[in-house]
């Protein structure tokens, strides 16, 4: 008896081991998805299959993009009940959640409310967005009234949030959920360092905005990962160091009716440069 309750043991535990070397979410807890702009020459729907069959389990919408399947209309927060249900119904059955919603800013405090309620609704877990920073007192009592989070994006210059610095400084005080939306591309566009960067924004990112860029120019093409300017390895070790656990949203901006080739390779680099994370 003893001797088949100690070949358990050692069987549950050998188990357990291997459970948690085969996770999905892998030692960092990071989920890797696709933001639908990605795929902006098709409908949302058409996104979420092409999320699906490129093996990821997570959506950033956009809002503006056609919804696809048999429903009239576009990504928005404005949705009626019915299309909500269908949108539900067609991200389970493609075991795809939809994560993340964004870049998105409303101009008033009743549609901030809207978009907050309607991300409860739908499970998302947070809002994308260059609000005013003169809205960002508001937003922060909202998101932890609704316990959404709100990833503050940083597109180039002029944007009031290009630079790390100005991001923190805005958000100095605010609530936890309120935080970064870093976009790796868009901080060599600005003329800045990716990994340095990342450093500045510590503690508060929320997601990322996964990118490669063939060089530093503003208008700079995306190109599959590991084969432009930015250092990956640098970036995904400075994400690990901080901890960080949340969204990598693939947003692959060229050849959008058909880049799904690209974006395969750039996944499997992404897997290969994470085994090297210790």
């Amino acid at each position: 008896m003893k001797k088949i309750a100690f070949s358990l043991a050692i069987l549950i535990s050998f188990l357990a081991l291997t459970a948690c070397n085969n996770s999905s979410d892998g030692k960092k807890d990071w989920n890797l998805g696709t933001q639908a702009y990605t795929f902006r020459a098709f409908s949302f729907f058409e996104a979420v299959d092409k999320t699906s069959e490129l093996g990821l389990n997570y959506i950033e919408a956009y809002p503006g993009q056609e919804i696809g399947g048999d429903l009239d209309g576009k990504m928005g927060y404005d949705l009626d009940k019915d299309t909500r249900k269908k949108i539900k119904q067609h991200l389970d059955k493609k075991g795809v959640e939809w994560k993340a919603f964004g870049v998105i800013v409303p101009e008033s405090k009743e549609a901030w409310d809207s978009l907050y309620q309607f991300a409860k609704d739908m499970k998302i877990s947070t809002i994308v967005s260059e609000p005013k920073t003169e809205d960002l007192p508001y937003l922060s009592e909202l998101s932890d009234q609704y316990k959404v989070n709100l990833a503050i994006h940083n597109h180039p210059e002029p944007s009031p949030y290009w630079n790390p610095e100005l991001l923190m400084e805005a958000v100095d005080g605010l609530s936890e959920r309120v935080g970064a939306c870093a976009d790796f591309g868009h901080f060599a566009r600005s003329g800045l360092d990716p990994v340095e960067s990342l450093k500045k924004l510590e503690g508060r990112i929320i997601e990322a905005h996964i990118k490669d860029i063939e060089s530093a120019e503003s208008n700079s093409e995306d190109v599959i990962w590991g084969t432009g300017i930015l250092d990956f390895s640098g970036m995904l070790q400075e994400l690990d160091r901080q901890g960080f656990k949340g969204l990598l949203s693939v947003e692959y901006e060229a050849d959008p009716e058909d880049n799904m080739d690209q974006i395969r390779k750039s996944i499997d680099f992404y897997n290969e440069e994470i085994k090297s994370i210790d």
